[in-house]
């Protein structure tokens, strides 16, 4: 490793997270009572086996009442849908998040638009996505909750600053680019239609790549110094799991960066609890 590789500041998820999810279990400690977070699995997909597995550990640690429903991969549309409505009229639930991807035979939108929207967790609903667009205050989506916790943490200025969302989906790119207009920054979306990518890149103080695509922001499309925030992650024929952006490269000539793994990933699952104890207080006034 170079010394200019070194020169970039790495931000520390794991970190962060760490301190958030403390901070969070010292709150709940002080409540005299303990949120509900209920998570529904279908099916019997590795990746998100190991994410529930993840959540619910960390959900108790931080003293959440954290309950998994495991589902058969053969549960029908109407299966899951009954099953969240008896979830929205359970008083002791606070939180309701129904884990993707789901099996070809239930269509993902109608499940989430059936979650009550002051329990929705992940945020995905419309109605909190249309709050998140008209700058009211919602339930917002952990990873790019996440995102600005670390942008907050290690005090990267955002007002006035240029930032580039790389990536439109309404899961990341799209409330990414609200949260960070409500932070005065002057936003740009890109994606994969847009013209002269790298150039657009170029002109960011803060970029946030979130594309699904291995190490596609090379070290040239990013402006000397600037905060590059890593979403992606993928995994190689190797094996070794990789961001959207080409991460040696990068860290030669950003200011700050977060590695992958070990950057926003931890702190999707920390402003998951966070969302939790955000719809609990909600919820009692």
């Amino acid at each position: 490793m170079t010394d200019a590789t070194r020169s970039a500041r790495v931000i520390d998820g794991k970190a962060i997270a760490r301190a958030t999810r403390a901070a969070l279990a010292t709150r709940i400690a002080g409540l005299g009572f303990r949120p509900g977070l209920t998570v529904v699995l279908v099916g019997e997909d590795p990746a998100s086996a190991v994410y529930v597995r993840s959540k619910d550990r960390a959900a108790r640690e931080a003293g959440i009442d954290a309950r998994t429903i495991r589902l058969p991969a053969d549960t029908t549309e109407p299966a899951l849908l009954a099953e969240v409505a008896r979830l929205n009229a359970d008083p002791t639930v606070d939180g309701i998040l129904v884990q993707l991807p789901l099996p070809p035979q239930i269509r993902a939108q109608a499940v989430i638009e059936a979650i009550d929207p002051a329990k929705d967790v992940d945020g995905f609903h419309p109605l909190n996505a249309g709050r998140l667009a008209d700058g009211r205050p919602t339930l917002v989506p952990c990873t790019p909750l996440g995102v600005m916790k670390l942008l907050a943490a290690t005090e990267v200025p955002l007002r006035g600053a240029r930032a580039l969302v790389l990536g439109r989906s309404g899961i990341v790119g799209r409330p990414m680019a609200a949260l960070l207009l409500g932070a005065d920054a002057t936003v740009t979306i890109a994606h994969s239609r847009t013209r002269d990518l790298a150039a657009e890149c170029r002109r960011a103080d803060v970029l946030v790549a979130a594309v699904g695509r291995p190490e596609m922001v090379r070290g040239d499309w990013i402006q000397p110094g600037a905060t590059v925030i890593d979403v992606g992650i993928n995994r190689l024929p190797d094996g070794r799991l990789v961001g959207d952006v080409a991460y040696a490269e990068a860290a030669a000539v950003a200011g700050a960066i977060t590695p992958v793994p070990g950057g926003v990933g931890p702190m999707t699952i920390a402003c998951l609890l966070e969302n939790t104890l955000t719809a609990a207080l909600a919820r009692r006034g």
